[in-house]
Protein backbone atom coordinates (compact mmCIF):
# COMPACT_ATOMS: atom_id res chain seq x y z
CA UNK A 1 0.00 0.00 0.00
CA UNK A 2 3.04 2.30 0.32
CA UNK A 3 2.86 5.47 -1.76
CA UNK A 4 -0.80 5.03 -2.72
CA UNK A 5 -2.86 8.17 -2.19
CA UNK A 6 -6.60 7.73 -1.89
CA UNK A 7 -9.47 10.19 -2.24
CA UNK A 8 -12.94 10.14 -0.69
CA UNK A 9 -15.97 12.39 -1.01
CA UNK A 10 -18.54 13.24 1.63
CA UNK A 11 -21.91 14.97 1.55
CA UNK A 12 -24.39 15.83 4.25
CA UNK A 13 -27.54 17.93 4.51
CA UNK A 14 -29.81 18.75 7.45
CA UNK A 15 -32.97 20.87 7.73
CA UNK A 16 -33.24 23.90 9.97
CA UNK A 17 -35.20 23.44 13.18
CA UNK A 18 -36.09 25.69 16.09
CA UNK A 19 -34.57 25.33 19.54
CA UNK A 20 -31.10 24.13 18.59
CA UNK A 21 -27.79 25.92 18.07
CA UNK A 22 -26.34 26.10 14.57
CA UNK A 23 -22.99 24.30 14.67
CA UNK A 24 -20.68 24.13 11.64
CA UNK A 25 -17.11 22.91 11.87
CA UNK A 26 -17.46 22.95 15.64
CA UNK A 27 -18.30 26.67 15.64
CA UNK A 28 -21.63 27.88 17.03
CA UNK A 29 -22.98 30.36 14.51
CA UNK A 30 -25.28 33.15 15.76
CA UNK A 31 -28.59 32.31 14.07
CA UNK A 32 -32.15 31.84 15.35
CA UNK A 33 -32.37 28.21 14.15
CA UNK A 34 -30.08 25.23 14.27
CA UNK A 35 -29.98 22.04 12.25
CA UNK A 36 -32.10 19.02 13.03
CA UNK A 37 -30.37 15.71 13.57
CA UNK A 38 -29.51 13.08 16.14
CA UNK A 39 -26.07 14.47 16.98
CA UNK A 40 -25.25 18.19 16.91
CA UNK A 41 -26.09 18.01 13.15
CA UNK A 42 -22.78 19.62 12.13
CA UNK A 43 -23.11 19.02 8.37
CA UNK A 44 -19.59 20.28 7.65
CA UNK A 45 -17.89 17.89 10.06
CA UNK A 46 -20.17 15.07 8.91
CA UNK A 47 -19.16 15.61 5.28
CA UNK A 48 -15.48 15.59 6.28
CA UNK A 49 -15.96 12.36 8.24
CA UNK A 50 -17.67 10.63 5.31
CA UNK A 51 -14.92 11.80 2.94
CA UNK A 52 -12.22 10.35 5.20
CA UNK A 53 -14.15 7.12 5.68
CA UNK A 54 -14.70 6.76 1.95
CA UNK A 55 -11.03 7.30 1.17
CA UNK A 56 -10.12 4.56 3.66
CA UNK A 57 -12.73 2.11 2.38
CA UNK A 58 -14.65 2.23 5.65
CA UNK A 59 -18.44 2.41 6.24
CA UNK A 60 -20.22 5.78 6.30
CA UNK A 61 -21.06 7.73 9.46
CA UNK A 62 -24.65 6.48 9.46
CA UNK A 63 -23.31 2.96 9.84
CA UNK A 64 -20.67 3.85 12.45
CA UNK A 65 -22.84 6.24 14.47
CA UNK A 66 -26.46 5.16 13.89
CA UNK A 67 -29.17 7.65 14.75
CA UNK A 68 -31.01 4.92 16.67
CA UNK A 69 -28.12 4.65 19.14
CA UNK A 70 -28.74 6.89 22.18
CA UNK A 71 -24.95 7.26 22.73
CA UNK A 72 -24.86 9.69 19.80
CA UNK A 73 -27.84 11.84 20.74
CA UNK A 74 -26.58 15.43 20.80
CA UNK A 75 -23.00 14.20 20.24
CA UNK A 76 -20.26 16.71 19.44
CA UNK A 77 -19.32 15.90 15.85
CA UNK A 78 -15.69 16.91 16.44
CA UNK A 79 -15.49 14.05 18.96
CA UNK A 80 -16.98 11.72 16.37
CA UNK A 81 -14.34 12.97 13.90
CA UNK A 82 -11.66 11.85 16.36
CA UNK A 83 -13.15 8.33 16.27
CA UNK A 84 -13.15 8.40 12.46
CA UNK A 85 -9.49 9.42 12.47
CA UNK A 86 -8.69 6.58 14.88
CA UNK A 87 -10.38 4.11 12.56
CA UNK A 88 -8.45 5.55 9.60
CA UNK A 89 -5.17 5.10 11.52
CA UNK A 90 -6.15 1.56 12.48
CA UNK A 91 -6.69 0.89 8.78
CA UNK A 92 -3.20 2.33 8.04
CA UNK A 93 -4.10 5.80 6.73
CA UNK A 94 -3.68 9.41 7.75
CA UNK A 95 -5.41 12.48 6.35
CA UNK A 96 -3.20 14.68 4.19
CA UNK A 97 -5.71 17.31 3.07
CA UNK A 98 -9.42 18.10 2.99
CA UNK A 99 -11.35 20.56 0.86
CA UNK A 100 -14.91 21.53 1.75
CA UNK A 101 -17.81 23.71 0.73
CA UNK A 102 -20.85 24.67 2.78
CA UNK A 103 -24.01 25.47 0.83
CA UNK A 104 -26.50 27.76 2.59
CA UNK A 105 -28.74 30.61 1.52
CA UNK A 106 -28.38 31.94 5.05
CA UNK A 107 -26.76 32.75 7.36
CA UNK A 108 -23.71 34.36 5.81
CA UNK A 109 -20.68 32.37 6.97
CA UNK A 110 -17.63 34.29 5.74
CA UNK A 111 -16.69 35.63 9.18
CA UNK A 112 -16.85 32.15 10.75
CA UNK A 113 -14.89 30.24 8.11
CA UNK A 114 -11.42 30.86 9.64
CA UNK A 115 -12.50 29.39 13.01
CA UNK A 116 -14.09 26.41 11.29
CA UNK A 117 -10.87 25.75 9.35
CA UNK A 118 -8.82 26.04 12.53
CA UNK A 119 -11.10 23.62 14.39
CA UNK A 120 -11.00 21.02 11.65
CA UNK A 121 -7.25 21.35 11.13
CA UNK A 122 -6.53 21.04 14.84
CA UNK A 123 -8.71 17.92 15.23
CA UNK A 124 -7.11 16.27 12.19
CA UNK A 125 -3.55 17.23 13.11
CA UNK A 126 -3.16 19.27 9.93
CA UNK A 127 -1.77 22.68 9.17
CA UNK A 128 -4.58 25.16 8.53
CA UNK A 129 -3.55 25.51 4.89
CA UNK A 130 -4.27 21.78 4.39
CA UNK A 131 -7.97 22.48 5.05
CA UNK A 132 -9.79 24.21 2.23
CA UNK A 133 -13.15 25.71 3.17
CA UNK A 134 -15.56 27.80 1.18
CA UNK A 135 -19.18 28.86 1.59
CA UNK A 136 -21.60 29.46 -1.23
CA UNK A 137 -25.30 30.14 -1.68
CA UNK A 138 -27.62 28.14 -3.91
CA UNK A 139 -28.81 31.47 -5.38
CA UNK A 140 -32.36 30.92 -4.17
CA UNK A 141 -32.76 27.57 -5.94
CA UNK A 142 -34.44 24.54 -4.35
CA UNK A 143 -34.92 23.71 -0.68
CA UNK A 144 -31.52 25.12 0.30
CA UNK A 145 -32.26 28.28 -1.66
CA UNK A 146 -35.51 28.69 0.26
CA UNK A 147 -33.48 28.61 3.48
CA UNK A 148 -34.78 25.22 4.60
CA UNK A 149 -31.37 23.87 5.65
CA UNK A 150 -27.65 23.61 5.07
CA UNK A 151 -25.55 21.16 3.06
CA UNK A 152 -21.82 20.48 2.92
CA UNK A 153 -19.50 18.61 0.59
CA UNK A 154 -15.96 17.51 1.36
CA UNK A 155 -13.09 15.74 -0.37
CA UNK A 156 -10.36 14.06 1.67
CA UNK A 157 -6.93 12.93 0.55
CA UNK A 158 -5.36 10.19 2.66
CA UNK A 159 -2.05 8.38 2.44
CA UNK A 160 -0.76 5.13 3.87
CA UNK A 161 0.81 5.61 7.26
CA UNK A 162 2.24 3.52 10.04
CA UNK A 163 2.09 4.67 13.65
Amino acid sequence: MAGRLRVGIGYDVHPFTAGRPLVLGGVTIPYPRGLGGHSDADVLTHAVMDAVLGACGLPDIGTLFPSQDPRYEGADSLHLLEEVLRQARDRGFRVVQVDCVVVAQEPRLADSLPRMRQNLAARMGLEVDAVGLKATTPEGLGALGRGEGVAALAVALVEPWEA
